[in-house]
């Protein structure tokens, strides 16, 4: 891997983003979401309770690791933008404060427009006196006896607080001396009170009432003042798996050790908060000055996606118009097996319906020519029927395999539960690799199809989760190609330590080989620029941090090959640098879906080479994951696939582009308005119209056919060029 070329040193650090500002960075694309007017207003309030959410994981894994080593005098800097472990902290804390103090003034800001649809988000003060009453009732009878005041002294130390809980800081007068006490609000109680007159509702935050009440719970002293705080403790435990007999007992013990990690960031409503009882929290949670966040409203706002919840019945055209998953432009009307024999199916979701892979385990499971599923599990839905069906495939005697990965993060909990049901019902459940999480999405299926063993193999992009597939941009491919299905048994054989790793015909899988991949092809790029005049590169992904695959870019770039990257979140690449980058421009898309589909496309002097991929272009997916990078070799699909990058590329509604700061820019040109996501959903609904009035093709029509037309033909003449 070249450093360095000419005279330019790959390695300066103004060329990068560190990776924890290019994530808030990212978040902060989220917040915009809730300023733009084009998204109805209760989906504005949705995208501030997911900026909270979002920062919730940060701070407990990456920011907590980051003090982790703080406090082990790790000071060695980071390999891109060379910052040490403090100095991000600091910088973390600047950049954090500023967006915060932005979420809050637009929650503010749309506290004030729900009066206009006569929603008000009130303190118990500010209610009608006929309703504080109510509330008053309802506190006594639903609140009161779930609330436990913890005294401080001498005889009551500061109490254990849990991860993400809510907490009342009390100041009380004794007559004898000024003590304190915290009411810690169960998780388990409405974060709302919703109180109606007329045609106006009342919201109340449920520790505003209890704040309002708190003399119920010291009847007898005089309340000097209440506040209500958060802490968020770290969740970046390690797993210890070397000496671990059963990995399941070892998670869960885990996951005890989780709820009581050290705090790592201290919430504080400042509208109330006094700074003497904060600074003696803040030392008895042993939390820096620098952790502790002031804010202008009510803590934890991830509770606005149930206020959204609630508030949609009553203002449901303040939602976004109800989308449903259409049928697969690839599959038609046609059945999943039927057709996978004779080409390809491509899936793109949540533009079309995730049930055909549902389907294609259900069906495996019921039919009895079905031999074995062998299926990777990485997060799925609570009530999963993909579950279901592996059950019900094992309990009628089949041969289940299934990977379910316990060391994906926060679903550790969930995928315990369900490895113990697997297990029960007969599969044969393996829990991943030591030391690698395994990404890979990948389900095989063998049937027996006129008297020969035939392999079905779907690979993806995303979760085998029912639920977030309608809300997640993924995509999937089911085939018979023999060749991947060799590689796919092979892949099952190696997950389950019953064969060294195995060389693969099509399937190139992690860690290592997919980066010596992307290497090799961006290599070919250069070559093919020297010789033709005519490299380029396109490359749809999660988030890029890898430093040997950016080095990589930034030759390709000076080589003068066109480097095309749509990234949603972490960027630590900087495009547009002369002499380094200028080749490269990055864009991200953030809309109503989550972008989570990874697309990599090698022009490759006209014999184009595109990938569908589980991986990210990240270190940790490169050499600390199983994932598989897949061939698009049917070329109606792939060509669907450089329409559907190319339109991504040119969307001027939810795209912005990154300058060579590192900043990102809202895409502002003179083409005709396109939004990427809004077209795929119109799309798909036009062609689902279609295929409803249609029925079925003419018999003897080709299916191959079906996708003769290309679906961007209109639309390609608002393309930036």
């Amino acid at each position: 891997m070249q450093n360095q070329l000419g005279d330019m040193d790959l390695n300066n650090p103004e060329y990068y983003n560190n990776r924890e500002l290019s994530w808030l960075d990212f978040n902060l694309r989220v917040l915009q979401e809730a300023s733009d007017k084009t998204n109805p207003l209760l989906e504005q309030l949705n995208f501030i309770s997911i900026f909270s959410s979002n920062l919730d994981e940060f701070f407990m894994v990456r920011v907590a690791g980051l003090k982790d080593q703080v406090k082990l005098g790790f000071d060695k800097p980071e390999n891109k933008a060379q910052l040490t472990p403090q100095e991000q902290l600091d910088k973390i804390k600047e950049k954090n404060t500023k967006y915060v103090d932005l979420q809050y003034e637009r929650y503010n800001e749309l506290v004030d427009e729900l009066h206009e649809h006569q929603v008000d988000i009130v303190r118990p003060e500010d209610l009608p006196e006929s309703l504080l009453e109510q509330l008053e009732s309802d506190f006594k009878l639903s609140i009161l006896p779930t609330l436990t005041p913890l005294g401080i002294d001498a005889y009551h130390p500061f109490p254990k607080l849990n991860n993400k809980s809510l907490n009342v800081f009390v100041d009380i007068d004794t007559e004898d001396a000024i003590n304190s006490a915290i009411v810690q609000i169960p998780s388990l109680i409405p974060r709302f009170l919703a109180l109606n007159e007329g045609d106006k509702q009342y919201i109340v935050m449920v520790e505003d009432v209890i704040t309002h009440f708190i003399n119920y719970l010291f009847a007898g002293f005089e309340v000097l003042n209440t506040f209500t705080f958060r802490i968020t403790r770290n969740a970046d435990l390690t797993i210890h798996e070397d000496g671990a007999e059963d990995l399941l007992i070892e998670i869960e013990r885990f996951l005890k050790e989780r709820k009581s990690g050290s705090a790592v960031r201290l919430e504080v409503d400042g509208r109330t908060a006094e700074y003497d009882d904060i600074a003696w929290i803040a030392n008895q949670l042993e939390v820096d000055e620098k952790d502790v966040y002031f804010l202008d409203g009510p803590l934890d706002l991830t509770m606005l996606s149930d206020l959204v919840d609630h508030l949609s019945h009553k203002l449901n055209h303040l939602t976004y118009e109800k989308y449903t998953p259409q049928v697969p432009r690839s599959l038609g009307n046609h059945d999943v097996y039927d057709l996978s024999l004779q080409r390809d199916i491509f899936f793109h979701h949540p533009y079309e319906s995730f049930e055909p892979i549902v389907d294609f385990i259900r069906e495996a499971a019921d039919d009895p020519n079905t031999i074995a599923i062998k299926q990777t599990l990485y997060r799925v839905s609570k009530d999963s029927p993909i579950i279901n069906s592996l059950k019900e495939a094992a309990e009628k005697g089949k041969q289940v395999t299934v990977l379910v990965e316990l060391k994906a993060r926060f679903d550790e909990e969930n995928n315990v539960h369900w490895a113990r049901m697997l297990e029960d019902a007969g599969c044969h459940v393996i829990y991943g690799m030591t030391h690698l999480k395994t990404h890979s999405k990948i389900a095989l299926v063998v049937k027996r199809v006129s008297n020969q063993l035939v392999s079905f193999v779907h690979l993806g992009t995303g979760n085998y989760n029912d639920k977030t597939a309608k809300l997640y941009t993924d995509m999937g491919l089911i085939t018979t190609n023999k060749e991947i299905a060799e590689d796919a048994i092979n892949f099952f054989n190696y997950l389950s330590g019953y064969s060294v790793k195995p060389e693969y015909n099509k399937l190139i899988v992690a860690p290592f080989d997919i980066r010596d991949v992307f290497i090799s092809h961006i290599d070919d790029e250069i070559e093919a620029q020297k010789k033709y005049g005519n490299g380029k590169i396109i490359m749809k992904m999660n988030s890029l941090t890898d430093k040997d695959i950016i080095l990589k870019l930034f030759e390709a770039s000076q080589a003068g090959v066109k480097v095309q990257m749509v990234i949603r979140g972490i960027c630590c690449l900087k495009p547009g640098i002369p002499g380094v980058s200028e080749n490269i421009e990055v864009v991200s898309v953030v809309g109503r879906f989550l972008e989570h589909s990874r697309i990599y496309y090698f022009h490759n002097n006209g014999n184009e080479r595109i990938y569908l991929s589980s991986a990210d272009a990240m270190t940790r997916n490169m050499i600390k994951r199983v994932e598989i990078l897949f061939p698009v070799e049917d070329q109606t699909i792939a060509s669907r696939l450089l329409d559907y990058l190319n339109l991504q590329l040119s969307d001027n509604q939810k795209g912005r582009y990154q300058d060579s700061s590192g900043n990102y820019h809202y895409v502002d040109n003179d083409l005709e308005p396109v939004s990427s996501q809004n077209y795929l959903m119109e799309s798909a609904i036009e062609y689902g119209q279609k295929l409803k009035k249609e029925a079925t093709q003419p018999a003897g029509t080709p299916v191959q056919s079906r996708n003769s037309n290309s679906w961007f033909a209109r639309l390609k003449n608002s393309f930036r060029k």
